[in-house]
Order: structure tokens, then sequence, then C-alpha cells
């Protein structure tokens, strides 16, 4: 399932951002650039929204931000790592340093939450 939608294309290595607001800028302009999300402004939104509701920063140097939404044309994931951290407000406390962003189209059947569920399998192995 995963392998379908995470492109080596789709992975940036050593983030620029310092900030949560601007991980997720460039993790969702790399998704415009790639043809997969039509408006980054609209759909940081939509992302933003999601993390008003509970934080996406699971902890361990995890997070994973995840928006479903007509702006999304084809279900992706990007991975971003960032060496010196960003806070993020995860749950618990300390900086996430890798970044799995989640972007679902409007009709997809929940993707977004099986992917969630299998990085959660993984957490516990």
């Amino acid at each position: 399932m995963i392998e379908k939608i995470l492109d080596k294309d789709m992975m940036i290595f050593d983030l620029k951002s310092k900030d949560k607001l601007s991980v997720l800028k460039e993790l969702i302009n790399l998704l415009v650039s790639k043809g997969i999300v039509t408006d980054s402004d609209k759909f940081l939104d939509v992302v933003l929204k999601r993390e008003e509701e509970y934080t996406t920063g699971i902890g361990m140097g995890i997070a994973i931000p995840h928006g479903k939404s007509s702006l999304v044309k084809r279900a992706a994931l990007v991975f971003g790592k960032s060496k010196e951290g960003i806070d993020y407000d995860s749950m618990d406390g300390k900086p996430a340093h890798l970044f799995f962003l989640i972007a679902a189209p409007e009709n997809s059947d929940n993707l977004h939450l099986k992917i969630l569920a299998k990085q959660r399998q993984w957490q516990r192995e």
C-alpha cells in the first residue's frame, strides 16, 4: 500500500525548515511541484485545520501530518528528514525529525487511516 504512493522523488532528506509551519509548506510545495496538489495555500489550510484538532506529532521524533481534500489529484506520501529536529508540538514534547505528509483525495476510502494504522504497527514492532 505505502509503496504504491511513496516515490523516491517524494523524499527530502535535508529539510531546510526550522519550524512547524515552514516544514508543512516545504512538504506541500513538493506535492504541488509534482502536480499532485493543485493549491499549496488551500491544502496547507486543510492540514493546519487537522492539526488544530490534535497534533500529528506522535512522538519518538515522528510527525504524520495529513489532509484529505478535493485539491489532491491522487494519494501521495511525502517523506522529510530534519537533522536538527523541529518543535512540532509532539505528544512526548520532543522535536520531530521524521515527517510523513499524507495527501489523500476527497473521495478516497480513508487511505490515510490505513497508512497511519500501518505506521503504528511498525512502531510497535
